[in-house]
C-alpha cells in the first residue's frame, strides 16, 4: 500500500535536490511533487558544511558543464540572495602564486576564466597584491572580482519555503529504503511509509550511487567521501584577511588547497584540507563505518586512485593531525599567522565520484535511466550553480518524464 501518488519524487534535500524541486514547482505548478530527506531538516550535509563561496568559474575547463553552469549560476545566486534578503557580498578574491613554477598555472587560470566569459580578471604583482590584501605574500596573483560569499544554509531554507508555498511536499526524517519499478509507477519505500511516483530524480549526494543501485542500475562510479577540515582565525587576528586568499591549485586534483575565506558573518575560515573519510558522513576523524569503508576498499578504482595519489594523500593526512603543518601551508599565503591564531573550526564531507579506472570524476554527471534520473556527481561549484543546475536537470527530465 502506498500513501499517495506523485508525478515527481526527488530523493535528497540538499541544495541540488531543493533546486530541482524549486524549478519543477516554478515550471510545472500543477505537477504533484514530493521531496524526501532522511535528516530532520534540509541542507544538513554538503550544502550546510561548505565555505559559503559564490564561485566565479575561473577554475573549470572551458566547455565543461561546470564552466557553463557556474558562470550563469553565480549571477543567478547573487540575484536570488538580493531578491530574498539573504546576506551576500561580491568581495572578489586573489589567487596567489608563491613560487615561479606556479606562474604557468596562474596564466592558465586566467585563460580559462576569460574563455568562460569572466570579465575584470587581472594579473598583479606583489605591490598591488598588498594593496588588496596587506598581509598576503606572493610573487604574482590573479584578481577575480566576481567571486562572492553567502550563507548556503539560509539559501536552502529559502528554497524549501518557496517549494512548500507553491504546493510541493517536503518530508524530512524520511529515508528511502527501497525502490520498485512498475509498468507505470515507481514505489518508493521509506522508513515512514511507501509512496508512488511516476518518475524519480536521485539527488542523494553522498548516497547517490547507492540509490542508483537500489533502483537496479549500475552507476559505474563509487562515491568516495573526502573530509575537509577547517580552522577558524581568532577574532583578534581576523583583520589579517580582508576577503578571499587562495593558492594556485594543483591541476591533478579537484581540490583547491588550503585557503582563507572571510564569511558573511565576518569570521575567517582557514582550510580545508582533503582527507579520505572512513564514513560517508564522517565529519570527525573518529567517525567510522565498516560498511562505508569496505565498499570503497572493494571498488577497483579506489586502489588505482590510491596508487596514483598516495604521496599527496599522506600529506593531507599529515596536515589533518599536525596543526603546525596545516598552519605552515597557510603561512605561504599570509606569513604573519601563527599556530596560536587558529582554533578548530567545522568540517565538511565532499561526495566525490570515482571511476573503475581510478579517475576522480571532474565534471557534473547526470545519468538518465527510464523514468529515473541519477545525479551522480555534483561537487563544488554545485551550491553556486544550484539554480541553473536545477534548470538543467529539469530540462533533461521534462521530456522523458512527460512533464507538462
Amino acid at each position: 500500500m502506498t500513501d499517495s501518488r506523485y508525478k515527481v519524487a526527488i530523493v535528497g534535500g540538499g541544495i541540488v535536490g531543493l533546486a530541482v524541486a524549486l524549478e519543477v514547482t516554478r515550471r510545472f505548478p500543477h505537477v504533484r511533487l514530493l521531496l524526501l530527506e532522511k535528516e530532520d531538516r534540509v541542507g544538513r550535509h554538503q550544502s550546510g558544511h561548505n565555505s559559503g563561496v559564490i564561485h566565479s568559474g575561473v577554475y573549470y575547463k572551458p566547455g565543461s558543464l561546470k564552466a557553463k553552469l557556474c558562470v550563469t549560476g553565480a549571477a543567478a545566486m547573487v540575484e536570488f540572495c538580493r531578491e530574498h534578503g539573504i546576506p551576500y557580498q561580491v568581495c572578489g578574491k586573489v589567487i596567489v602564486a608563491t613560487h615561479k613554477e606556479e606562474f604557468p598555472r596562474l596564466d592558465e587560470l586566467r585563460r580559462r576564466g576569460e574563455a568562460n566569459g569572466l570579465t575584470g580578471l587581472r594579473s598583479i604583482g606583489p605591490e598591488q597584491l598588498r594593496e588588496i590584501e596587506p598581509h598576503a605574500s606572493g610573487l604574482r596573483a590573479l584578481v577575480v572580482p566576481s567571486t562572492g560569499i553567502t550563507d548556503y544554509a539560509a539559501v536552502c531554507d529559502k528554497y524549501a519555503e518557496i517549494i512548500t508555498a507553491r504546493g510541493g511536499t517536503i518530508l524530512t526524517s524520511t529515508a528511502v529504503t527501497g525502490l520498485k519499478r512498475g509498468a507505470d509507477e515507481i514505489v518508493v519505500e521509506t522508513n515512514q511509509s511507501a509512496f508512488s511516483a511516476t518518475s524519480l530524480i536521485n539527488c542523494a549526494g553522498l548516497f547517490s550511487d547507492r540509490i542508483s543501485r537500489m533502483a537496479g542500475d549500475d552507476p559505474q562510479v563509487m562515491i568516495v567521501p573526502f573530509r575537509g577540515e577547517y580552522y577558524d582565525l581568532i577574532p583578534a587576528r581576523s583583520s589579517l584577511v580582508r576577503g578571499l586568499i587562495y593558492p594556485v591549485p594543483d591541476p591533478r586534483f579537484p581540490f583547491l588547497g588550503v585557503h582563507f575565506t572571510r564569511r558573511v558573518s565576518g569570521s575567517v575560515d582557514a582550510g580545508p584540507n582533503a582527507v579520505l573519510a572512513f564514513r560517508r558522513e564522517g565529519y570527525r576523524r573518529t567517525d567510522f563505518s565498516l560498511h562505508d569503508l569496505g565498499s570503497s576498499l572493494v571498488f577497483p578504482g579506489f586502489w588505482r586512485m590510491a596508487a596514483k595519489n598516495w604521496r599527496s594523500g599522506l600529506g593531507e593526512f599529515h596536515r589533518s593531525f599536525s596543526k603546525r603543518s596545516f598552519v605552515r601551508a597557510l603561512q605561504r599565503l599570509v606569513p604573519e599567522v601563527r599556530e596560536a591564531d587558529f582554533v578548530p573550526g567545522g568540517s565538511g564531507v565532499r561526495a566525490q565520484a570515482l571511476t573503475r579506472q581510478g579517475g576522480l570524476v571532474d565534471d557534473f554527471q547526470f545519468v538518465p535511466s527510464g523514468r529515473m534520473l541519477h545525479v551522480l556527481n555534483v561537487p563544488s561549484p554545485a551550491a553556486t550553480a544550484s539554480l541553473v543546475i536545477g534548470q538543467t536537470i529539469v530540462d533533461n527530465a521534462a521530456e522523458g518524464f512527460g512533464l507538462q
